[in-house]
């Protein structure tokens, strides 16, 4: 359920907004790397300019979603060594408890 509602209110609108952003903006456009050589060919792009615009946000939810991870490392360690001394010490609990007896069972 939270998923379709999830699908309606956030992506149909998301996705009707990425193509008319697309049709809009599909004039082609040069993307020149060579600074000093503005005409040259071999470094220059020419595509729809959407095409770059959603390379633009491709890049920025990677480069984003990269330097988070990094960010949260520390995080993921400590939870990885807390996860470890927690098995570790339920191990050491379970060698140390005595064995139990069997509990008689409750008449029906």
């Amino acid at each position: 359920m939270l998923n379709r509602l999830l699908l309606i209110v956030v992506f149909v609108p998301l996705a009707i907004v990425l193509v008319a952003l697309a049709v809009a903006n599909r004039e082609l456009v040069a993307l020149t790397l060579d600074p000093f050589h503005p005409g040259n060919p071999a470094l220059t792009l020419e595509l729809p300019l959407f095409v770059f615009l959603f390379l633009a946000l491709v890049v920025g939810v990677l480069i984003g979603g990269a330097a988070t991870w990094f960010k949260q490392g520390r995080f993921r360690k400590l939870a990885r060594q807390r996860e470890q001394e927690v098995r570790s010490l339920r191990d050491a609990a379970v060698r140390a408890a005595p064995p139990r007896a069997a509990l008689p069972r409750p008449a029906a």
